[in-house]
């Protein structure tokens, strides 16, 4: 697919999103609109994963450390066909797998997660498995900024830069915000690189909604031979939604029936236009 054929694609993923955010009553709707761009290229253009090969040994491994943002997750994996989105209309629902954050329940989920500061750790031993066996497949975790508070991960960062771990990428959804507030006032992540480095990883910063610059950073990995690659993918929470842009408020929400209109009526008028 082209750049713009993708571009309209984040587009169509937001609208599915929200919709069932909407039908569910409940979801993460900011941190899932500033971070489908990155799942859109990472499974159309960068996995070695689909649904026929998700059982191979060599096939490459996504785990999402921002659970809480799976509504972007189930979107995607639904697009590629890991089972049909018909199944989405049971998001939230009693005894449903399509939970409010990943399980393995569902088709395309390499594992449970939702715990903040869990999924570098568990990304850091899959990577390493990796590198015992002389496997060839590659290990990608998408975190939040505010996530990084957790002290986990930066011992997993540790860990990543002493097993030399060149087949992991670390992507950072950097979109300044989280629950309560900006990061920066709730605890400085910043200068976020100059730290990231020393801790032993090799980092590259890139516009997280630009759909050929997010291809051609993913397309150099890894940056540097055995040390693990690190993205900042600078991010708009609420992306794509004039009243979500950068508001907190949006970090978990549901819009009412006015609010789901013009949301819906502006992705409509930015998919005419042809462009994310």
């Amino acid at each position: 697919m082209t750049d713009i054929e993708l571009e309209i694609k984040s587009i169509q993923y937001r609208i599915r999103l929200l919709k069932y955010i909407k039908m569910a009553g409940a979801g993460h709707t900011g941190g899932s609109l500033s971070c489908v761009d990155i799942l859109n290229v990472l499974y159309n253009r960068m996995l070695n994963v689909s649904p026929e090969t998700f059982n191979d040994p060599e096939r490459d491994r996504y785990i999402q450390s921002k659970g809480h943002s799976v509504e972007a997750l189930y979107v995607v994996l639904a697009d590629r066909g890991f089972f049909p989105e018909e199944d989405l209309k049971t998001f939230y629902g009693y005894g449903s797998h399509y939970t409010g954050h990943p399980t393995r329940k569902v088709n395309g989920v390499e594992h449970n997660t939702g715990g903040l500061g869990h999924g570098l750790a568990f990304s850091v031993g899959v990577a390493l498995a990796g590198k015992i066996d002389h496997a060839t497949y590659r290990v990608f975790t998408l975190l939040g900024d505010g996530e990084l508070a957790e002290g986990s991960n930066w011992e997993s960062l540790m860990a990543a830069a002493h097993y030399h771990l060149d087949n992991l990428c670390i992507i950072i959804d950097r979109n300044t915000l989280q629950l309560t507030g900006h990061t920066e006032e709730l605890c400085g992540l910043e200068p976020l690189v100059q730290k990231l480095e020393a801790f032993g990883g090799q980092v590259r910063t890139v516009d997280g909604h630009n759909i050929t610059a997010l291809t051609e950073v993913l397309s150099k990995l890894p940056f540097t031979e055995n040390k693990p690659s690190i993205i900042i993918a600078k991010t708009v929470k609420g992306k794509g939604i004039s009243f979500m842009e950068n508001n907190p408020k949006w970090h978990h929400g549901v819009p009412d029936d006015r609010q789901y209109e013009q949301a819906q009526q502006e992705l409509a008028a930015t998919l005419a236009e042809g462009k994310s």
